[in-house]
């Protein structure tokens, strides 16, 4: 089966480049996808929130009066969750959000999910990103023909032109093939990537 990737050139698509099979052109795994978005999703949880219980609070240390005989309820300490300045019942703690997910299991995820991207023909290539001036109007020129649309540029290393041409662009987003979000993957309308990332992505994921 021979894959291709559709290109851009001069604004117009046209025959592109092959690509493995192995890593376009997989079955789409849906369960697989969520649980690889959920991982990364997760990963990105600070889960920095902490509050007070009643043992960290601090004072209350002597019983505020006796048990019996004042008509009043039992009290052990005036920082009970109950009192005012007191703990907090279930008090929030630190804790790591992140799931694990094996390596084979990412690769197969993302192999998924960019076989999927080629089969909807939602992944082109255009070389031409490489050679952008830092203008949005040039950038904005070159990919004019998928106006309205959610895009994801990937390139092979940081290009600083291709992020000030970029940064006014409210749907345009840029990531390095080394670096990839399979939520930005998803969410994305159209994908566009250059052979240099393509050649990248298939050594990482093949």
């Amino acid at each position: 089966m021979n894959l291709q990737i559709p290109a851009i050139i001069e604004g117009k698509e046209s025959a592109g480049i092959a690509v493995s099979e192995n890593v376009f052109g997989q079955a789409f795994n849906e369960s697989l996808v969520h649980q690889l978005i959920v991982a990364y999703m997760a990963g990105g949880r600070s889960g920095t929130k902490k509050q007070k219980t009643r043992a960290e609070v601090s004072g209350g240390g002597a019983k505020p009066w006796k048990q019996k005989g004042g008509g009043r309820a039992r009290a052990g300490s005036t920082r009970s969750p109950l009192w005012r300045s007191g703990g907090v019942t279930f008090a929030a703690t630190n804790r790591c959000y992140k799931q694990k997910l094996n390596k084979k299991m990412y690769r197969a995820g993302m192999r998924s999910i960019f076989s999927e991207l080629l089969r909807q023909q939602r992944l082109v290539l255009d070389d031409s990103i490489n050679s952008v001036e830092p203008k949005t109007k040039h950038l904005y020129s070159k990919i004019k023909i998928h106006d309205e649309l959610r895009i994801l540029i990937i390139t092979s290393a940081v290009d600083d032109d291709l992020y000030l041409a970029a940064r006014n662009l409210p749907n345009v987003n840029i990531c390095i093939s080394n670096s990839l979000s399979p939520v930005a993957l998803v969410n994305s309308d159209k994908v566009i990537v250059t052979t240099e990332a393509v050649k990248l992505i298939e050594e990482r994921l093949g």
